[in-house]
């Protein structure tokens, strides 16, 4: 097996049970500020399955910046799009946003946001720790 597939398996299995841990605390605070919300059978096991595939792919998919044969922009591209289409589905499947494409495109400009912070504060935090990490080898 691929060392990088068996990696992205690895850690999806290890990460994917918080998922539906995170939608079950998420549950249970719209309950204690919003009691008129309730949910059948149906929608909690959606949730918890649709979740934990979320966690998993999410987790999975840091395998992509692990892969040192290739360019950056490549690997970003298949980082971004996984995360993307797995959390686009999962809010679509649960009925958290309407797959309507003016709601899908809001959705779309606030996660490529987000990316763009997460990935650029990331990026810095790293490049500054391997700057004090060589220097300390100097």
């Amino acid at each position: 097996m691929n060392k990088y597939l068996k990696s992205f398996l690895h850690r999806g299995l290890i990460f994917g049970g918080f998922g539906p841990i995170v939608a079950g605390a998420v549950y249970l605070f719209v309950e204690m500020f919003h009691s008129a919300i309730s949910l059948n059978a149906t929608q909690v096991f959606l949730a918890v399955v649709s979740t934990y595939l979320l966690a998993f792919i999410q987790a999975g998919a840091s395998v992509f910046n692990q892969i040192d044969h290739w360019p950056l922009p490549k690997s970003l591209l298949c980082h971004f799009s996984s995360i993307y289409f797995a959390y686009l589905l999962c809010y679509i499947i649960n009925s958290w946003i309407p797959f309507k494409s003016g709601i899908v495109l809001i959705f779309t400009g606030f996660f490529i946001a987000t990316y763009f912070v997460i990935w650029t504060a990331m990026y810095f935090s790293v490049k500054s720790a391997s700057k004090k990490m060589n220097n300390k080898l100097n």
